[in-house]
């Protein structure tokens, strides 16, 4: 695995020297390339003015902060070169916290952290052990691309994930979205609501978490590029049913799997039985 960044992990005066990863993998994603229509060739990018349609070249565009209905002000290197943050290579944890206090909706992209060097790797390993044992995570700070970016620096697995974060006034408040306003809850639906989640509730390695998008995308490609017939299935619409119906059937669709489980479970452990008493 190849690092994109080297620095270190600073808390207090403990100084640790990482190296940062990408934790996703980019070549599982699609990459499409628009082509004309015939002949198939590569379409490139042209800017045009927008008002008189001329085309321009690189040298004839400026950036302009919109402060008013088709209102501009100018941006110019200078000015952001003014506001330039200088890469200090470092990670600066500021405090440490519970998981649980960070709202999800800050949580942005994953990175990878290792050690930098073999020596490297026992401090490393102390601080990730801490985190841990303590169930703490912690939050900081890093300059990445010129500019500073809030993170959070997590264990994962024997080593430390960071997750560069959002800022809080970058996430708009869930109360602008429209309908959420309160509603009376009927007890009953909401006790079979809350049946239902039991009955379903399961370990996150259990959950099938598969891209069948990019599956199904991927199967397409290869069957064209081998001149196969693609051939597709049409999902039907689901039925509309009332909330306590719907409840009703998928609580009794959930016990199913549980009752032939426990099916499975007892038949074993007869068998083992008779095979002691045989013994």
């Amino acid at each position: 695995m190849r690092s994109i960044w080297k620095g270190h992990i600073q808390f207090s005066l403990v100084t640790i020297p990482i190296r940062v990863y990408n934790a996703y993998d980019s070549g599982k994603k699609l990459h499409f390339s628009l082509l004309s229509k015939e002949g198939h060739n590569p379409v490139g990018y042209e800017k045009k003015d927008k008002v008189t349609g001329k085309t321009l070249q690189s040298q004839d565009i400026v950036k302009g902060y919109e402060y008013g209905e088709g209102q501009y002000v100018i941006v110019t290197d200078e000015d952001f070169q003014k506001v330039k943050l200088k890469s200090t290579k470092v990670i600066e944890i500021e405090g440490f916290v519970e998981e649980e206090e960070v709202p999800p909706a800050l949580f942005d992209s994953p990175y990878f952290l290792g050690p930098d060097n073999e020596i490297a790797s026992k401090p490393y390993k102390l601080f990730a052990q801490a985190l841990r044992e303590t169930m703490r995570t912690g939050v900081g700070k890093v300059v990445l691309r010129d500019r500073e970016y809030p993170v959070l620096v997590a264990p994962m697995d024997g080593g430390m994930v960071m997750y560069k974060l959002r800022y809080p006034s970058e996430v708009r408040n869930i109360q602008e979205v429209p309908f959420i306003e309160e509603q009376e809850v009927n007890k009953d639906q909401l006790q079979l609501a809350k049946t239902l989640v039991d009955s379903m509730s399961k370990s996150f390695q259990d959950i099938e978490m598969k891209d069948h998008y990019y599956e199904a995308m991927k199967e397409i490609i290869d069957a064209k590029i081998e001149g196969k017939e693609i051939i597709t299935v049409s999902e039907a619409e689901a039925e509309t049913v009332d909330i306590m119906t719907a409840l009703k059937a998928s609580i009794e669709s959930a016990k199913k799997p549980m009752e032939k489980a426990k099916g499975a479970t007892k038949k074993e452990a007869a068998k083992q039985a008779k095979g002691k008493k045989a013994g």
